[in-house]
């Protein structure tokens, strides 16, 4: 089969019939790059924020405005990263590759991903080997959607779309369905038949697994599906992608507003305007519900029309990330704890009591939420000169195994 037909999924639309020569899209990169930087400030919440030992940012019970839109805002990044994942699936066979080369590759490295969240991931955590415990996120998540992307590489555009489509619209139908989902991070599967184990892998979140695969598995596809949109004229990309965006948008609000299917959690009028707005914003992740993805995804493809423009400073900035986003996350984790670790010697506490996971971490640590603003200033200022480097590495060499970090 030749390379050109066989890069997948070249047909999806009669639009993409004149596709541009350039199979990189530096939009993708910096959209990447801002939530990857974003992605920091939720962790380093995790690790430094006093309250977050306490309770739910989204508790609208406790917490504050600002507290609610510290984590809010976050909620952006899993949707992003992984749309966007499904998008370099795309790119990685445009580039002349066969499907059977796209499949190879998204099945050894979603299995890969599975193993580094197994290890690298586990132990930047935890910073211990203590097995006991063990929490299946969002690279366990990524890992898995690319091994089934592997397979729907075969599968005609039209019916990938459509597949993506119906799992992240449908998937709250479901609801109810299996084990109730966790009300602690201490509940485990051990209680659980094999039966209900298996659902929770699949769609209800439950220790370990805490982002189930569907629909995560839909987002990734949906990625790639819209992936020949990337290729098309600059102009015509960014108006696809602000009038999806926009839509995507109106439609979470309109069915929200509703207040019917699309989340299992209703939002209601609370004791002020404002808290109504964050009931009403509040929105179920694990797993994303539709309203959810309809939340996230809409700005993401947004800020894809809007960003995709000869960078400036403030744009390369946020390139230098996302292009090497592996290599972030992986020593985001390890660096905010590291700094965790030297916060608790300095503040009296023993360094031992933090070799876990930063919910188990001791009562009266934390600081503020100013503090920790400041501190996940300092983690991303710290890894751009390490990130620049390793993005240079990769644009300097072609070794097969980079294309795994």
């Amino acid at each position: 089969m030749p390379a050109q037909a066989a890069a997948a999924p070249g047909d999806l639309t009669r639009s993409v019939a004149a596709p541009i020569r350039r199979t990189r899209l530096d939009a993708l990169d910096v959209v990447r790059g801002l939530v990857m930087v974003i992605m920091a400030l939720d962790h380093v919440r995790d690790y430094f924020h006093a309250d977050a030992l306490l309770y739910d940012p989204t508790d609208l019970t406790r917490t504050t405005p600002v507290l609610f839109f510290t984590r809010w805002i976050t909620h952006l990044c899993a949707p992003a990263f992984v749309l966007l994942a499904g998008m370099g699936g795309y790119l990685y066979g445009a580039r002349g590759r066969s499907r059977a080369e796209v499949a190879r590759f998204l099945l050894t490295r979603g299995l890969w991903l599975v193993v580094v969240e197994l290890t690298l991931v586990r132990f930047a955590l935890f910073f211990n080997l203590d097995y006991s415990m063990v929490f299946l996120q969002v690279i366990w998540a990524i890992g898995w959607s690319m091994v089934v992307l592997a397979g729907l590489v075969f599968v005609p555009p039209r019916l990938v779309l459509a597949f993506a489509v119906v799992m992240i619209a449908g998937h709250n139908l479901l609801d109810g369905l299996g084990p109730p989902p966790f009300s602690s991070i201490h509940q485990g599967p051990a209680s659980l038949s094999t039966g209900d184990w298996i659902w929770s892998v699949l769609h209800v979140a439950n220790p370990p697994v805490i982002y189930p695969l569907i629909p995560w598995i839909g987002v990734m596809a949906l990625g790639y599906a819209l992936g020949p949109i990337t290729r098309l004229e600059p102009s015509r990309r960014r108006g696809i992608f602000l009038r999806l965006g926009l839509g995507l948008t109106a439609a979470f609000i309109v069915l929200r507003a509703i207040n019917g299917y699309g989340d299992p959690v209703l939002w209601e009028t609370q004791r002020s305007a404002m808290y109504t707005v964050l009931s009403f914003l509040n929105t179920s992740k694990y797993p994303p519900s539709l309203l959810y993805l309809l939340m996230t995804l809409g700005p993401t493809f947004v800020l894809l029309g809007l960003l995709d423009r000869p960078p400036g400073s403030l744009a390369r900035f946020f390139t230098v990330y996302g292009r090497v986003p592996f290599f972030y996350y992986i020593l985001h984790f390890y660096l905010i704890h590291l700094l965790a670790l030297a916060a608790a010697a300095m503040t009296g506490f023993h360094v031992r009591d933090f070799l876990t996971l930063a919910l188990f971490f001791p009562k009266g640590y934390g600081f503020s939420l100013g503090v920790t603003y400041l501190v996940w200033l300092g983690v991303v200022l710290a890894l751009y000169l390490p990130c620049g480097w390793f993005a240079e590495v990769k644009a300097r060499r072609s070794e097969g195994w980079l294309s795994y970090l």
